[in-house]
């Protein structure tokens, strides 16, 4: 039987604990993870694709309840060219919001008419990580506030570095 490989893309600038939560979820679901970094310099990420890929590799080796193996790995290319150099069968994505669930729409219909052959699947935020974003992360930890419920202790350690240079 073949190995069945589940890619969860992201920025991860930074990596959450609302993402480790998707992490460890979709390790149920596969044989395989493989987190993949995006390395799209379009959207101004604050850490370097060497930095974002270092945060996520020390917190999944920090992840306890793996159910499968799970790897870290930068990507530049279209995802599901992506997806089916590493023989994918799904790609796990994590909705929030409604807001999130029009654009991840959207997407999965572009993915499915360009890859039919890869299932999406669609992974719900626990309600305490609902609300959690990389985005407020790097905004309330740039004006002093305290994240250290939303991000592991190496995270934060290398958030505050950043802001304090």
């Amino acid at each position: 039987m073949a190995q069945r490989i589940g890619i969860y893309p992201g920025t991860f600038d930074p990596i959450t604990k609302g993402h480790l939560h998707i992490i460890k979820r979709a390790s149920k679901l596969v044989d395989h993870v493989i987190v993949a970094v995006a390395n799209n310099q379009r959207k101004g990420p604050l850490f370097s694709i060497e930095e974002r890929l270092a945060m996520v590799q020390t917190d999944i080796d920090n992840l306890h309840d793996k159910h499968c193996p799970i790897s870290v790995e930068p990507f530049e290319e279209l995802l599901i060219s992506y997806a089916h150099k590493k023989k994918a069968t799904c790609l796990f994505r994590g909705l929030r919001a409604v807001s999130d669930f029009e654009f991840e729409f959207q997407m999965t219909g572009m993915n499915a008419k360009l890859a039919p052959d890869i299932e999406t699947v669609f992974l719900m935020a626990a309600d305490k990580w609902q609300f959690v974003s990389s985005s407020f992360i790097k905004e309330i930890g740039s004006l002093g506030g305290d994240i250290a419920e939303f991000v592991t202790p190496a995270v934060q350690s290398r958030l505050l570095k950043k802001f304090k240079s």
